[in-house]
This record gives C-alpha cells, sequence and structure tokens, in this order.
C-alpha cells in the first residue's frame, strides 16, 4: 500500500493532479476560516455547543457538517456548496418529468452542458435567497431557535445590519460560487468528483475536535463530565471499524442480473455472442434519503414548535416535543421516511423500462426473461427487493449515532462518525477516489492498492477492466481500505489543526 502511494508521485500527470486538488482543497479550507467582517461567531458557537451536549443540533448541525464548520464560524464560505447540490437534485428531478429536460438530457454533450448552465444560475438564485434568511437569522436568532437567549449568549452581528446585509449576500454568494468553481476545476483537472470530495473535507476537518472530546472522557476528573474506561475504548473503536466495514461492503454490493447479446452478421463481421451482466446496486439511493428525511422531521419540529409559541397552544408546542431527537415517535417516522425516500428516488432515478428497451435494441436479453415488457417487470422486481435491503441499511446507519451517543455519552461531534450521513458520503468519495488512483497506476503498469480484487488478463495488458468490486470483500483488501480512510483523516486533522 505504501508503495502505491509513492508510485503516484511517479508518474507526472498523476503527480500533478493530485497536487492541484490538494492546492484547491487548501484554498476551500482558508475560505471555511475567514469569518465575515463584523460578526462575531462566539455566541452561535456557544449556542450549537450547548445544543449539542443535549442531543440536539438538528438540521444546523446537519448544514454545518457539510459546509466542514464554516456555518457556525461566519466564514466567506458559510453556505457552502449545498446550494449548488440542491439546485442538482432539483433539475434531476425534474428531468424525469419535464419533457424538455429529458430531451436536453438525451441530447449527448451539447444537452448536457445547458443544464449544467441552467444548475448555475440556479444556485445564483438559491445562494441569494439563502444569503438572506441566513443574515436575517443572524440579526434575531430566535427566529428559527427559540432556545436562543441573547442575554446569555449575545448578539451576533456586531455592525450596521443595513451594511452587514449588502455585503454579507455578496460575501456569502460568491463564496459558494467559488466553490462550485473549485469542485468543478478538480472534476475536470484533478482527482475524482471535486463537489464531493469538497464536502467530504468538510467533514474530515470535524475529526480534530471530536478526537479532543473523546479524549476528555478517558481523561477528565471524575464527576466533571462522562467516564469511559481502557475496556470501553477499546471496544469503541473495534465497533467503528466494524461499522466502516459495512458500510463500504453495502456501498459497493451489487446485484448481477446476467445478460446474453445475441449474434448478429453485418457484412463478413458476426457481433454479440457474449455474455456480460447488468450490475444494480443494494444501496442505488446513497445518502439522499437520510438528507431529505432529517430535513423534513427538523423541519416538522421547528414549524410546530414556532406556531405553538405564537398561538399559545401548548398542545402543538407538546407535538412538536414528540418529534424531537431521543424520541421513539422522532426515530420511527424518521425510519418511516427513509424508507419512503429510498422507493420515490427509486422510481424516479431507475427506469426499467428504457433498460429493458436497450438490452431488446441491441440484441440483449436476460437469460430465462422474454425481452420487453417481461424484462421491465422482471427489472423492477429486483430492484424493489434490494431498494428493501438497502433502505433498512439506511435506517440502521443513520440510528446508529444517536444509539452512540445516548448509550456511552460520547458527544455527539464524535458520535455522528460512527454511522449517518458523514460516514457514508465519506466512505463512498474516497472509494471512488482510489479507484480513479487505482485506473491511473494501472495504465502505467504500476502495482495499484488492491491486489487481489484484479480482473485476470491484466497481465495481457487487458486494461479496460481494471477493478473488480467483488475484491473489496476479501479481508486484506478491506483493512487496507480502512487505513487509508483513516490516513486521510488523520491528514485532514493535521491540516486543521497546525493551519488554523
Amino acid at each position: 500500500m505504501i508503495s502505491a502511494f509513492v508510485n503516484c508521485f511517479k508518474i507526472p500527470e498523476l503527480r500533478d493532479k493530485i497536487l492541484l486538488t490538494l492546492f484547491l482543497l487548501f484554498i476551500a479550507r482558508v475560505g471555511a476560516n475567514i469569518p465575515l467582517p463584523g460578526l462575531d461567531p462566539t455566541p452561535l458557537q456557544d449556542f450549537f455547543e450547548a445544543q449539542s451536549r443535549a442531543g440536539g443540533g438538528g438540521l444546523l448541525g446537519l448544514y454545518n457538517m457539510f459546509t466542514g464548520g464554516a456555518l457556525l464560524r461566519g466564514a466567506l464560505f458559510a453556505l457552502g456548496i449545498m446550494p449548488y447540490i440542491s439546485a442538482s437534485i432539483v433539475f434531476q428531478l425534474l428531468t424525469a418529468v419535464v419533457p424538455s429536460l429529458a430531451r436536453l438530457q438525451q441530447e449527448g454533450e451539447v444537452g448536457r452542458q445547458k443544464l449544467t448552465q441552467y444548475t448555475r444560475y440556479a444556485t445564483l438564485i438559491i445562494c441569494l435567497v439563502q444569503a438572506v434568511l441566513l443574515i436575517l437569522t443572524l440579526e434575531n436568532p430566535t427566529r428559527l431557535f427559540p432556545d436562543y437567549d441573547i442575554a446569555r449568549y449575545g448578539d451576533i452581528i456586531l455592525v450596521s445590519h443595513s451594511w452587514f446585509m449588502i455585503t454579507s449576500v455578496i460575501f456569502l454568494t460568491t463564496g459558494t460560487m467559488l466553490l462550485m468553481w473549485i469542485g468543478e476545476q478538480i472534476t475536470s483537472r484533478g482527482i475524482g468528483n471535486g463537489i464531493s470530495i469538497l464536502i467530504t473535507v468538510g467533514i474530515l476537518a470535524d475529526l480534530p475536535a471530536a478526537f479532543a472530546l473523546t479524549y476528555q472522557l478517558f481523561t477528565a476528573p471524575v464527576g466533571e463530565t462522562a467516564q469511559l474506561g481502557l475496556g470501553e475504548g477499546i471496544l469503541m473503536l473495534l465497533f467503528l471499524f466494524l461499522v466502516i466495514a459495512g458500510v463500504i461492503m453495502v456501498t459497493q454490493a451489487t446485484r448481477k442480473i446476467p445478460v446474453q447479446y445475441a449474434k448478429r452478421v453485418v457484412g463478413r463481421k458476426v457481433f454479440g455472442g457474449q455474455s456480460s451482466y447488468l450490475p444494480l446496486k443494494v444501496n442505488y439511493s446513497g445518502v439522499m434519503p437520510i438528507i431529505f428525511a432529517s430535513a423534513i422531521m427538523m423541519f416538522f419540529t421547528t414549524i410546530l414548535s414556532q406556531l405553538g409559541a405564537a398561538l399559545q397552544a401548548n398542545w402543538l408546542r407538546d407535538s412538536g416535543l414528540l418529534f424531537q431527537r431521543g424520541t421513539m415517535t422522532y426515530y420511527l417516522f424518521f425510519g418511516l421516511l427513509i424508507f419512503a425516500f429510498s422507493y420515490f428516488w427509486v422510481s424516479v432515478m431507475f427506469k426499467p423500462v428504457q433498460i429493458a428497451d436497450d438490452l431488446k435494441k441491441y440484441g440483449g436479453y436476460v437469460p430465462g426473461v422474454r425481452p420487453g415488457e417481461p424484462t421491465a417487470r422482471y427489472l423492477d422486481f429486483t430492484m424493489t427487493r434490494l431498494t428493501l435491503a438497502g433502505a433498512a441499511f439506511l435506517t440502521g446507519i443513520a440510528l446508529l449515532p444517536d444509539m452512540v451517543l445516548y448509550s456511552t455519552g460520547v458527544p455527539y461531534q464524535a458520535a455522528q462518525f460512527f454511522g449517518g450521513t458523514g460516514l457514508l458520503i465519506i466512505v463512498g468519495v474516497l472509494l471512488d477516489f482510489l479507484r480513479q488512483i487505482e485506473t491511473y497506476l494501472l495504465q502505467r503498469h504500476y502495482d495499484g492498492f488492491l491486489k487481489k480484487g484484479r480482473i485476470k488478463g491484466r497481465s495481457q495488458g487487458r486494461t479496460r477492466q481494471l477493478v473488480d468490486t467483488v475484491g473489496l470483500e476479501q479481508g486484506k483488501t478491506l483493512w487496507r481500505w480502512l487505513i487509508i480512510m483513516f490516513a486521510s483523516g488523520m491528514l485532514a486533522w493535521g491540516l486543521n489543526a497546525y493551519l488554523f
């Protein structure tokens, strides 16, 4: 594994891509630590810390995680890359229901460029709206957080509100557009998906504080905070490794549908007659159901609480308390929402009829299943069963941080690395990042990170199929991925601790 890292810098093209990616990520982290002029982030940080100790945080904690802590620092990149993610999701869903956008998506590179341009315009609009709402919230935090006590925590904005509104909206919007440009540059000129890497680095930036808070549980005097012994610490570490291993396996798990192509004679040449497979992912919807479910639960709780306070209706306020984190009602509805959004995402994104038509068009068929509509029904039935398993997995992963939080007393900032949205994003992005490096290494005839997961025939120069995802199930390969993930986390820890 160490030799693979060394080999990365022996290939000039790969070395330049890695250095460019690191430089752009450094710029993103600098912007996430420069506060807006006229803003004091200390009151907001104190309030969020108090909420986290009580097991709260909610949507604010989720959004702050995606921004890499920039939101609570009141930084130039406080909006993060989430406006661009929101615009991309909206247009991805609209392409399934709006015929004109669907035609653009099918027009090839020209159509995709137009959709990308529309997404950028939508990102600018979302940035302006979110920046204004964020500044209004900072001016009077009790609008969104009824528990915020100005006399206790203090004012967040220290200058003229009108001037602060104008300048901060410009800074926040420009920061998000700069992050969008950085992400596109990483995608086109660096390594990996730039937007996903920005989110991952932002999540890993919380590792220093998470380790520090957890370390206090072992060193703090008795009676001041929760205590953990050496045995409990070892068990927690082993449990963390098992959770990451399970997330990796389920993330990479696929159901291979065999596909046979019939022979076709064109002139004097014979095409087809080969066997292949159609990979259907167990966790097809990724992390999106957890994000949607968390946002809806937080929105529902906030609305009930604010309505109860405004109308002086205790029953509405009590209803909002039933859906707060830590209650059985919250976990029940949270799990149901994850299942519902998992099936919704698959129904929108997975097109069994289109896949069946494409197979029939190119002479392919599933053995034992007639082409056309029977194939579409078979694929829909198979994906429905896979989605059930994937949704159950997502529900368990989403609830794990709360289980660790309430059973061990570990701070929420550390418990979130035991599962949830952050862990799913980290695993998926790092696997894709390392897979791309593996591709470059094998194309230049270097040994990559995987040695037993490689498809036979590579020694004869067959590099068009480079990595077999089934190889990740092997023990040694899996632990190599785990070690690489922790090494990446320690790198982010060191950069954040010594530079900022």
